[in-house]
């Protein structure tokens, strides 16, 4: 209880300190009803998103290389496909790692 005339303390988004509790409550909440992924589980997904990167730069070169010996020049058409290849597979990753 107050004294007769004194202000009620200060709560709701004036109080910096009740806010930051509230947010820390909230935070400490959020994380025990969702645990941190293994280390496994994170490994695996450092994976997919290399292979995710990789797949399709590989795919780039092999089909450029046998357009390049087909048209007897040199590397132009693998040198496009590589960097094709590698803007599907940063955009894929990228798509993949939002959704997550």
């Amino acid at each position: 209880m107050t004294a007769a005339g004194a202000p009620p303390p200060p709560t709701g988004p004036q109080d910096p300190l009740a806010e930051a509790a509230r947010r820390a409550a909230e935070r400490a909440r959020r994380g025990a009803e969702t645990p941190e992924p293994s280390l496994g589980s994170r490994l695996g997904q450092i994976g997919v998103v290399g292979w995710m990167i990789v797949a399709p730069m590989l795919l780039g070169l092999l089909a450029g290389r046998w357009l390049d010996r087909l048209a007897g020049g040199g590397i132009t058409v693998t040198a496009a496909l590589i960097m094709l290849g590698a803007g599907v597979g940063f955009w894929s990753a990228w798509k993949w790692m939002n959704r997550s």
